[in-house]
């Protein structure tokens, strides 16, 4: 089974800028072991289960818990497949071999 997870989380307690929040975020999914994508709107990651996904969820509400952020805001999309792994490099290649190189 293949879960991706897309998702954002913030605080709103913290002004405008909250990259040291998030960057705890960062530190705590690289260090999971998960594979992941960072992107500028959100973070991606790949488990093989959900309860895994929605582990690192929890983890990461702590994280910000933790530094004392006292309103936090959450969005999550998930795509679960049976029967498939990788597929959070295999969908971008799968685009790639259609069309050719993709802008960085």
């Amino acid at each position: 089974m293949s879960v991706l997870l897309e998702f954002a989380m913030f605080p709103t307690d913290r002004g405008e800028s909250v990259s040291k929040e998030v960057s705890e975020v960062i530190r705590m999914i690289r260090d999971s072991g998960v594979s992941y994508q960072l992107t500028p709107m959100g973070t991606i990651i790949e488990t093989d289960t959900l309860e895994q996904a929605l582990t690192i969820v929890q983890k990461a509400h702590s994280v910000l818990d933790d530094v004392g952020c006292t309103r936090i805001y959450s969005s999550l999309k998930l795509d679960i497949r049976k029967g498939q792994t990788n597929r959070l490099s295999g969908k971008v290649e799968s685009i790639r071999e259609k069309i050719g190189d993709l802008a960085s």
